[in-house]
């Protein structure tokens, strides 16, 4: 088969490792990839938004299959385009992609269907939402209704963080047309869990549980970032919560969608805080997490490409697979300045890093040059690590990391810490 692999982070490098090793792979391309993903798959200069670029090239390269892995082109109806001139897909259409591209739509869809999440409000006007957050309790939540890179949630300590919150998205315009309506919400309390599912729209299976680490600085300070390292799976995760998550927020939002009418296949992601009236919703996305990706495939014992191709035909229960009794921990090396402004184009030095056991290294901003690798992002390096368990994944992570050198390089010390 003629295979497709559109984006260019870590979590395409993961998916495009596991997906290189199925023998039906014949010619596998990535638009547009990246420094690592070249050693699985020929990449080629199309950005993952430029829909249009995309089909011309399914179309000229006899294209048999997309794995459509970012949010922009999912958003953008990247799947919708390719599946009517013949491609099939792993990914949800335009309208279930909606789950992510639109909080309120995600929102409303869970209050309409039971599905527990926090108390929230919608605003549209600027005036009325600096009114309603001036008579808040505080900690409180502003989310941009859009689609922001994994920045545009605010939890604001006091009313001035809330206010600026406000004010970056609707005046400001930080986030363009994603800010023009916000959410505003209750703050939850309690650990927070990833779990990416993969669903056919008819059965859901959920994956091994994982936990993000979203803020920039150790102790869970800082702005919010696209994440900085992930622990699978998650220390506060039982049997328990996740029987009782199948039962009142897996299935339910799979209903719930089919119930307006929209299929969604590919992989959902349950972002959740398991407070003390039980888990609830934080938000959803409509593709595999960055940099969860890179934590939870690592440990999956099974066929990805076929689970894919399940998905697509609708047939995910006649699929066996399962996961590693094992835990992963993937310690995300940014540049200087992330998730704010930084600079980029400095060689990277691996020292070794990918020589340790159970280690593994996917590129999220790279590129190659000759035999040469170079930081061409924010989010540079997701350092990966398979162990026995927690503590030793964590310190076969960081043996690794502390061998990574390039100039301004910074990440977190505490990935993997009980938080």
């Amino acid at each position: 088969m003629n295979v497709i692999l559109i984006g260019g982070g870590g979590r395409e490098h993961v998916i495009a490792k596991y997906v290189a090793k199925n023998p039906k792979v014949e010619n596998f391309y990535a638009l547009p990839g990246n420094g690592g993903i070249a050693q699985f798959a020929e990449c080629v200069k199309i950005s993952a938004e430029d829909i249009d670029g995309i089909i011309n090239f399914a179309k000229n390269n006899a294209i048999d299959f997309a794995i459509v892995a970012p949010d922009d082109p999912l958003a953008l109806g990247a799947v919708d385009r390719l599946e009517a001139i013949g491609v099939k897909c792993f990914g949800p259409s335009q309208a279930a992609a909606k789950i992510e591209s639109s909080k309120i739509f995600a929102k409303e869809l869970m209050t309409k269907y039971g599905i527990p999440t926090a108390k929230y409000k919608i605003f549209s006007r600027i005036d009325d939402a600096l009114s309603y957050v001036a008579t808040s309790d505080c900690p409180i939540v502003i989310k941009a209704d859009g689609l922001a890179k994994g920045k545009g949630v605010t939890v604001a300590e006091n009313f001035k963080q809330a206010r600026e919150a406000v004010m970056s998205c609707m005046k400001e315009k930080t986030f363009g047309k994603s800010g023009e309506r916000i959410l505003i919400e209750e703050y939850l309390r309690g650990p927070e869990v990833t779990v990416l599912a993969f669903t056919d729209g008819k059965t859901i299976v959920p994956m091994i549980s994982s936990m993000d680490h979203k803020r920039a600085y150790d102790g869970n300070k800082g702005p919010n970032t696209g994440g900085m390292g992930v622990v699978a799976p998650n220390f506060y995760y039982s049997q328990e919560i996740s029987d009782e998550c199948m039962k009142k927020i897996f299935v339910p939002t799979i209903n719930a969608l089919n119930s307006e009418g929209i299929k969604f296949k590919g992989c959902l992601y349950f972002g959740l805080m398991l407070t003390a009236e039980g888990p609830k919703v934080i938000e959803y996305n409509c593709r595999f997490g960055d940099p969860e990706a890179e934590a939870v495939l690592p440990l999956l014992e099974g066929d990805l490409f076929e689970i894919m191709l399940a998905v697509q035909e609708e047939r995910l229960e006649e699929i066996n697979f399962k996961f590693k009794n094992a835990a992963s921990c993937c310690v995300v090396l940014a540049s200087g300045g992330y998730p704010g402004a930084c600079l980029t184009g400095y060689e990277i030095d691996f020292g070794g890093a990918e020589k340790i056991p159970g280690v593994e290294i996917f590129h999220a901003g790279t590129k190659r040059e000759g035999n040469k690798i170079f930081t061409s992002g924010g989010r540079v390096l997701a350092v990966t690590a398979v162990g026995d368990d927690a503590k030793s994944a964590r310190e076969k992570a960081y043996e690794a990391v502390e061998k990574i050198k390039f100039e301004n390089m910074r990440y977190r010390t505490d990935i993997g810490q009980a938080m």
